[in-house]
């Protein structure tokens, strides 16, 4: 089985970020299944990185094009499932239209799971612009009553790359800002965004005090591999009824993309 995990990060940017990534999802995935890691393209943020982006919602929008051309191509080439990665789930109702392999959502997939652990979820993040993307998604999937708190670590981007190689203040802010979560409310806890959750998991970080706190990109894994099974075994498909689930033939697809002058799927 092959799955095919884009990133909204420019992976070779982040060497520490992507050796980890590499490491815990290889430690997470069944025997016989491989992961292969595809990022942004270098280049993509020529500013601070990635939160002047993602903070605006005409060029968080604009980075969608990047993760359709790849479900496109992961398809194409013959991959299992494509993951996601990234809690804003980028670009997820567009490319569930367009594949039949199973694509699976960081965000979408991690309530859902945290759901079966607590009945009020809490989601502790690291870049402040994104909650308003996550409230409204969570409302479309109709998981917004599940939700409870979303709190910030105090820190950047930056730091989360640096707490690589020095850990224990990263684990203090998230801790604390956990615990504000948990005084909301919160039963559960989903860690926002790839780095920030691979960082815990990569030091065993699954519980502040009596909460559980979610490892979401293996919980990805993991789906992906029982979203791919059930395909391969009967068929099974997303809706394809309706704006949000009618699929465009490829050719539509293509030539559409071509007048806007996006690149081929395939190099």
């Amino acid at each position: 089985m092959r799955i095919w995990h884009q990133s909204f990060t420019v992976l070779d940017d982040v060497p520490h970020y992507r050796d980890a990534l590499a490491r815990h999802l290889h430690e997470q995935a069944s025997s016989g299944t491989e992961i292969d890691l595809h990022g942004m393209k270098p280049g993509t943020y020529p500013s601070d990185y990635p939160g002047t982006h993602i903070g605006h919602t005409y060029l968080a929008g604009l980075h969608k094009e990047q993760f359709v051309q790849a479900a496109l191509r992961a398809q194409d080439e013959g991959y299992d499932a494509f993951l996601i990665a990234t809690i804003p789930d980028t670009a997820y109702e567009e490319v569930r239209t367009l594949l039949d392999i199973p694509v699976v959502a960081f965000g979408q997939t991690s309530v859902l799971m945290a759901a079966q652990l607590g009945d009020r979820v809490g989601i502790v993040n690291f870049i402040a612009e994104l909650e308003p993307q996550l409230r409204r998604n969570m409302r479309n999937y109709g998981l917004d009553a599940l939700v409870g708190p979303i709190t910030q670590v105090v820190a950047g981007f930056t730091d989360v790359m640096a707490a690589y190689a020095d850990p224990q203040p990263l684990v203090d802010a998230f801790t604390e800002a956990a615990r504000r979560a948990i005084d909301r409310g919160a039963n559960v806890i989903v860690p926002g965004e790839g780095p920030l959750n691979v960082f815990l998991a990569d030091l065993g970080i699954s519980r502040v005090d009596d909460v559980p706190v979610l490892d979401s990109l293996g919980t990805c894994v993991r789906m992906a591999e029982l979203r791919a099974a059930q395909h391969a075994a009967t068929g099974l498909l997303p809706s394809r009824a309706g704006f949000y689930g009618a699929q465009p033939s490829r050719p539509l697809v293509d030539e559409a993309r071509n007048f806007y002058g996006f690149p081929e799927t395939l190099p």
